[in-house]
């Protein structure tokens, strides 16, 4: 069966398709001004899903021949009221910014890994590693307070001693920039990384002895730094 044409001899749904297209993009765009810039820069986990949903309306959209274009825009009105309607209350209780956008979360307090917490929000080490790279701390030890936002996103304080001088400033002499290694992750000792510190296990087991542990499975975490002492931390 042909396709139903207009005089121009457009096909019929691929100007239905065109119309959608634009409606959706002009609603959406209103809706994004109207929201305003948090949708974005601070998208928490209820924003990212409200996002999928308001895509989801204009996509399903275009290929259900049943769906008119003032059902698209009606549903993307209603979504988008609901969002604007828990947005004001999120800024009018507390409570209910609490239960909908979540508090952040201590992860590293006083320079001390807090395993609860990194349990509670399904994070393990390799993730907080990455993280606290992204905030140029390349060593768990140099980190004082880390923050775990409810976005996703982590904050952090560093240590006093490893806050960011200008050397030249002080006329001190460079030092040999090294990369920290973690040999110990969730009680495992990462071989790999044991042998580009050149020890060996007897060495590994000694220093974990040092810090009052029997095994390595009593340590969540230890990082090797060329010319420091092990930074060794259990899980309490």
């Amino acid at each position: 069966m042909g396709s139903s044409l207009l005089k121009g001899g457009i096909p019929l749904e691929y100007t239905s398709i065109a119309v959608e297209l634009i409606v959706g993009y002009f609603a959406l765009l209103i809706l994004t001004k109207v929201l305003g810039k948090t949708q974005i820069t601070q998208i928490s986990a209820f924003d990212f899903i409200s996002a999928l949903i308001l895509g989801e309306l204009v996509g399903n959209s275009l290929y259900d021949d049943k769906i008119s274009v003032f059902q698209v825009l009606t549903a993307i009105l209603i979504w988008g009221a609901l969002i604007f309607v828990t947005e004001f209350f999120t800024q009018k209780s507390r409570k209910f910014r609490h239960l909908m956008e979540g508090t952040p979360d201590i992860v590293i307090n006083k320079g001390i890994i807090n395993y609860n917490v990194l349990k509670k929000n399904h994070l393990d080490l390799n993730q907080l590693q990455h993280l606290l790279r992204a905030k140029d701390i390349f060593s768990v030890k140099e980190c004082e307070y880390a923050l775990l936002e409810s976005n996703g996103t982590l904050s952090v304080i560093k240590k006093p001693l490893y806050d960011q001088v200008q050397r030249q400033d002080l006329s001190l002499p460079l030092k040999k920039a090294t990369l920290p290694l973690s040999l110990i992750m969730d009680g495992e000792i990462l071989y790999d990384n044991l042998k580009i510190a050149g020890e060996d296990d007897q060495w590994l087991q000694a220093e974990i002895n040092r810090h009052g542990f029997t095994s390595s499975e009593d340590v969540l975490f230890a990082e090797w730094t060329e010319n420091e002492p092990l930074f060794v931390q259990g899980y309490e």
